[in-house]
């Protein structure tokens, strides 16, 4: 069998979520992140809405088809670990990162990955989230060409010093 190997230019479209709560899993995806509503099917009766960074289709998708009120899953059993969000820079990253925790949302963990720097945390349903952004390629490998590979966890205030100031709100 030969081997295949996908198109260089194949992205990932979106995620979809089976949440518990519609409403509140569109705020914190809207007003947390950022994202933007681009349908709201509940119009036509479907239990999902979708958002979207910028004019696509949408990035994610929230439904509660098989969901409504129900508990997220216990920790150690088989599912998504993280769906990972990428900022084109520090700065963006840091201003998420000031929203997030200005909205009460803890943010678990800040780890230099040595090609990226993330920041963990969790939605309302206890899905994971990835925010980071990459350093530049050049960055990616050592002097000997090896991956630049490591998880070193750091202050998030050293992230936070590089962020827009708050937008006042009114």
């Amino acid at each position: 069998m030969s081997e295949y190997a996908l198109p260089p230019n194949v992205r990932v479209g979106h995620v979809h979520f089976r949440v518990s709560d519609l409403d509140r899993s569109t705020a914190f995806y809207r007003d947390v992140l950022g994202f933007g509503v681009t349908a709201d099917a509940r119009v036509a009766g479907i239990p999902a809405v979708f958002l979207a960074a910028g004019d696509y289709h949408h990035h994610i998708g929230l439904n509660t088809f098989d969901g409504a009120g129900a508990p997220p899953p216990p920790p150690g059993h088989a599912g998504l670990y993280h769906v990972a969000f990428l900022y084109p820079d520090r700065k963006s990253l840091a201003s998420a990162a000031r929203r997030v925790l200005d909205s009460g949302h803890a943010i678990r963990s800040a780890i230099d990955h040595g090609g990226t720097v993330s920041l963990y945390l969790a939605d309302p349903d206890g899905n994971g989230i990835e925010l980071y952004y990459d350093r530049p390629r050049e960055a990616w490998r050592d002097a000997q060409g090896r991956p630049v590979l490591k998880a070193e966890p750091f202050p998030i205030e050293d992230l936070l010093r590089d962020a827009e100031p708050p937008v006042p709100v009114g």
